[in-house]
Order: C-alpha cells, then structure tokens, then sequence
C-alpha cells in the first residue's frame, strides 16, 4: 500500500481542489512547447498556406501531412503540459482514488484552457501588430483583401509590353483586386465588372481591346482556382486546429492523471498496457 501525501492544510479546514502554481506551470510550458514545435514545422515547410503565390502549388499530401502535424505536436504539448500540472499538485488523503484522479485531471484540463487562452491573446497581438504595420506603410484606399492572395494574377493583368517609367498603379491594382474577388461568388463576376476590368486593363497597358479581354478572361479563370484552394486550406487549417484542441484536453486531463499516480508512487492505469505488482491500485486513508 502507498502512503498517501498528508495534506499541507491546518487539521478541519478543507483543502482547496484546484491550485493555480501547478496550473500556470503545465500551460507555460504547453504554450512555449507548442510555440517551438510549430517554428519548427514552418521551418521545414509545413504549413498548408502562405501568402506567396508559390504555395497552391502544394500537393494534397502536404496539406493532409500539416494538418496531421498540427494535431501531434498539440497532442505532445498539452501532454507535457497537463504532466507537470498533476505532477506538481499538491496530493490529498483521500479515500477514493477516482476523486484524486479528477482533481488531478482538473489541474490539467485547466492548463490546457490557460494555454490556449495564452495562444490565441498571442496571436491576436502579433495580428494587430501586423495590420498596425501595413496600415501605416500602404493607405487602406489604396490596398484590398485581394493583394495578399491574388498578387500574382494582378501583376499578370497589368503587366505590359514595355513599362513606363515612374507608374504607380496601386489605385488601379487595389481597385482589380477587389473586383476579382467576385469571381468567386455564386453568380461570378458581372458582365458589368467584366467590361470595366477590360476598359481599365486596356487603358493601363496599352493592349488592344480584344486582347484586354481575353486576358481578363484568363485572369478570371486563375482567380477563381486560386480562391478555392484558398478556402480549401482554410478548411484544413480550421479542422486541424479544431481537433489539436478537443484532442489536447483529452490529453492534458489523461497526462494529468498519469503525472499525479508519478507523485503519489503509484503506476499508471491498466488501459495504458502498465500493471503493478500490487493488481489494481488504490489511494486509501491508513
């Protein structure tokens, strides 16, 4: 029989279920290791998308084998998060082992909350750090959504023969992006739109009027591909990121439970292929 930890509090005083030292500990080093396993895969090039307009060029593997990534390295870090929370807890006589491991479990799935609250505020930062940056650089009359994903077919559309000197084509390109992005809406683009983009193309590069449409036309065509596997990656990403999360709260409240029997001695639960000595373990009060 395993002695139990005698608890720290003063004789009839209960002791608190939830110690925030054990909490704050697990997600600290949840979020730190989540944040070096994800530099790292986008160090080797896994990442299902990118603002380059080399990127939709990845192969259907890659975005399965990110996506797959993403869950395992989630998966190891609110697993070594959620061990430390319930490794370092403080013990309880008790006469349940299953209330011990709850309350062991608890301490985990409570680090899990606080580093994903710690990933998402961070994230959150560095994206207004980054639209503050772009804000202050480009004017947002002259920017649309469309620059980051469609710059390639925008530099194809207003692309001429021989460039003049000193043309600045932000309006024009700003004004293109946006309207490409209707292409793919249910109905597409307008013939309305259609007809101005061909006017503006003409007017921009010189290109007779004929063969201002036929490269809208094909720019058209481009977008609409580029848009689509655009929400296909995002589907991917938001499916990904859905299930490293609800994954990482069963293991953060099961590495929980694991690191409190390390504390207490005792071995790890039958379902995870270990058996003690003793057969099945209890915590009693001696």
């Amino acid at each position: 029989m395993v002695k139990p930890i005698e608890p720290a509090t003063p004789k009839g005083v209960l002791p608190r279920y939830l110690h925030w030292t054990p909490v704050i500990l697990g997600a600290l080093v949840a979020a730190a290791l989540s944040s070096i396993l994800l530099a790292f895969g986008a160090t080797i090039g896994l990442g299902i998308s990118s603002t380059a307009p080399t990127w939709r060029d990845a192969s259907a593997a890659l975005w399965i084998l990110s996506g797959l990534y993403l869950i395992i390295q989630a998966a190891l870090s609110f697993g070594v998060g959620g061990y430390l929370a319930g490794r370092t807890s403080v013990g309880l006589v008790a006469a349940d082992s299953t209330e011990i491991e709850h309350r062991d479990g608890l301490h985990g799935l409570a680090a899990w909350a606080l580093a994903v609250v710690l990933g998402v505020a961070l994230a959150a930062l560095l994206g207004s750090a980054t639209l503050t940056r772009s804000g202050n650089n480009v004017s947002s009359a002259r920017t649309s959504a469309a620059e980051p994903l469609l710059s390639y077919e925008i530099d194809r559309l207003f692309r001429p023969s021989r460039r003049p000197a000193n043309v600045d084509l932000a309006q024009e390109r700003a004004e293109a992006g946006r309207i490409l992005l209707t292409s793919s809406s249910h109905s597409g683009m307008s013939s309305e739109d259609r007809t101005y983009l061909a006017q503006l193309v003409a007017a921009t590069t010189g290109l007779a009027g004929p063969d201002a449409e036929k490269r809208v036309d094909g720019v058209i065509a481009s977008s609409q591909s580029a848009i689509a596997k655009s929400r296909r990656s995002s589907v991917i990403l938001a499916f990904s990121v859905a299930a490293a999360l609800l994954l990482g709260a069963v293991i953060a409240w099961a590495a929980a439970g694991i690191g409190g029997r390390h504390r207490d001695g005792a071995p790890v639960p039958h379902w995870m292929g270990a058996q003690g000595s003793g057969g099945a373990y209890r915590r009693e009060v001696a």
